[in-house]
């Protein structure tokens, strides 16, 4: 069973091109190497320096861009090394030898208010999650050491991690003007050092592989499948923007009624109601016309 694999990204530079990964393979540290002696020590950037045409590797959280000479176009190679990629990864190749030094690359991270007076979103300059997770207390966040860690602040609530911000929740006993500093600051070194976000095992055993979501999608009814694509494609951006997230439960064919999960800000939100009835649900009526009569949040 494939747990890694690799999809190809094109960039600005179209001499370089991003193998992007469903796993991260690096702590969040980024190793740049401009040829094979400098990669002693990241076995799978000696291994891609054979390729003649490779002029410089960099890896970094989920990816691997490759800069090429001018001798190949990538239309003609890519295919190729993104399945040698996957077949190193899957064959529990070395990425980076622990004693590799990293790029140095500042870590940023600032606040931002959201809807949700009681949630603040921490954004951060990098990918920190290849998807999302939702902490509501210390024993659920046992699968991730940074909200374990942000647990222990009495007035952490609720923590909630995506692509590259977390959310956090807050009891009313402390204001955002005395707290946010200290969050932000804890958040940005906890970054910079590369300590572990999410344990290696977190989106398998939450059920969260490509794999396993790919087969979940696969056995829902059509209805179902065109709910999930609408709220990923026009619902999802704009959420995650306030600091939250949207998740599919079900839906009933009889009484056409839609039940979905709100996280991170999102969750126990004044605006919440609102933004259901009058954004998604509206959405989905006028989108799948008779099919949706109603969309209900099962935790408030």
């Amino acid at each position: 069973m494939k747990t890694f694999q690799v999809s190809i990204q094109e960039t600005s530079n179209n001499s370089i091109i991003k193998f992007e990964i469903n796993e991260f393979i690096t702590q969040h540290q980024s190793f740049e190497f401009n040829n094979i002696d400098e990669a002693k020590k990241s076995p799978l950037a000696q291994q891609l320096f054979y390729l003649p045409f490779v002029k410089k590797i960099y890896i970094s959280g989920n990816f691997i861009a490759i800069e090429r000479y001018n001798i190949v176009e990538w239309k003609d190679v890519q295919n190729e090394v993104a399945e040698q990629i996957e077949t190193y990864l899957n064959d529990g190749g070395i990425v980076v030898e622990e004693t590799a030094t990293p790029k140095k690359v500042p870590v940023t991270v600032y606040a931002e208010s959201t809807p949700n007076p009681s949630a603040m979103k921490f954004v951060a300059n990098k990918k920190l999650v290849t998807t999302s997770y939702e902490f509501t207390s210390i024993d659920e966040a046992k699968l991730s050491p940074l909200a374990t860690e942000l647990f222990h602040f009495p007035f952490v609530k609720g923590v909630f991690i995506d692509e590259n911000f977390v959310s956090i929740t807050k009891y009313e006993v402390a204001e955002w003007n005395d707290i946010t500093m200290e969050l932000r600051e804890f958040i940005r070194s906890y970054i910079e050092q590369g300590k572990e976000l999410i344990l290696a095992n977190a989106s398998k055993v939450l059920n969260k592989t490509t794999e396993q979501l790919d087969k979940s999608f696969d056995e829902l009814d059509d209805i179902s499948k065109q709910i999930i694509n609408i709220l990923e494609e026009y619902i999802k951006p704009a959420v995650a923007s306030d600091g939250g997230n949207i998740q599919f439960t079900s839906y009933n064919p009889e009484s056409k009624v839609v039940e979905v999960v709100l996280q991170g800000a999102c969750s126990g939100c004044p605006s919440s109601t609102y933004t259901l009835k009058s954004g998604i649900e509206n959405i989905l009526k006028e989108m799948l016309q008779d099919k949706v009569s109603s969309v209900v949040a099962i935790n408030g």
